[in-house]
């Protein structure tokens, strides 16, 4: 198993800074988001070249790190149609310079009909609605594959995608074999089903085996109201002993993201995974 971390929680910027921390913290890399962590980087179409992506991709491999994942997320189902397509045509640049990247896959949620932020809608339980989702990453599935690269697609509770049996159907119905999974479990959860987030882990294990590329380490803490907090990871009320027993037996060589842990809770949450690790 490797640790990694997403680049905008270590809360620096520019690609050598970030080496800097993950040296420091003894982190194996990032998942990038580009866009939010590099500058001179923008959030449009036709912003970054090879050439930036070739010079990132080589201070990672000077230092030792490495990219399991490039982050893309846009809402496909965005009311403003506007919106959806510019993510797609950003997301497909990450597609063709994903290798440049040194890495290999480029992920995105599914989205919700609310547009902005991205919550429960009504909407998103339509036959209509997960039409255009499987649409719109089977598109990708064959673009990137046109790339040697592959589409990583993650369910939460709020989108489409709000379950696993769902993002199952969508996987199926989209039909490439170039989709992997990035699962976190924390995505699934809410007051209604935090008790069976075990039952949850082993659904989606089953489920996407080793089609999953990454798994998102997130923490929570349940409030008197039954309201979930998201903590630091070790912070709440997870096991993460169990979840890495898990883990390991059908992914042993899995990569997992710290997402959202952040500031003094980083270096404690990597000595607690590290010891159960």
């Amino acid at each position: 198993m490797k640790l990694f971390i997403r680049a905008h929680d270590l809360g620096v910027t520019g690609e050598k800074k970030i080496v800097e921390q993950l040296c420091a913290l003894g982190l194996d890399g990032v998942q990038l988001v580009a866009y939010k962590v590099l500058p001179d980087v923008v959030y449009l179409p036709g912003e970054v070249s090879a050439e930036r992506a070739k010079k990132v991709a080589e201070t990672f491999a000077i230092a030792k790190k490495s990219i399991p994942l490039l982050g893309a997320y846009f809402n496909p189902v965005h009311p403003d149609r506007e919106k959806a397509e510019i993510g797609a045509a950003v997301f497909r640049d990450y597609l063709r310079l994903a290798h440049d990247f040194g890495c290999d896959t480029v992920g995105s949620e599914t989205g919700s009909t609310n547009g902005d932020p991205w919550i429960y809608h009504p909407g998103n339980h339509t036959e209509e609605v997960f039409s255009e989702v499987v649409n719109t990453f089977a598109e990708l599935c064959d673009y990137a594959k046109d790339h040697g690269a592959y589409v990583g697609m993650e369910g939460a509770i709020g989108h489409v995608c709000y379950e696993v049996k769902r993002l199952e159907r969508a996987v199926k119905e989209i039909g490439r074999e170039n989709i992997k999974i990035i699962f976190d479990l924390y995505n699934y959860l809410d007051a209604s089903n935090i008790e069976k987030r075990y039952e949850i882990l082993a659904e989606g294990l089953q489920t996407f085996g080793n089609r999953i590329c990454v798994f998102h380490l997130k923490d929570c803490v349940i409030e008197k109201d039954g309201s979930l907090t998201q903590c630091g990871v070790g912070k709440g009320i997870f096991d993460y002993s169990r979840i890495l027993s898990e883990i390991k037996k059908v992914c042993p060589n899995a990569n997992l993201v710290f997402e959202e842990t952040v500031g003094e809770d980083i270096p404690k949450a990597i000595t607690y995974i590290r010891q159960r690790m």
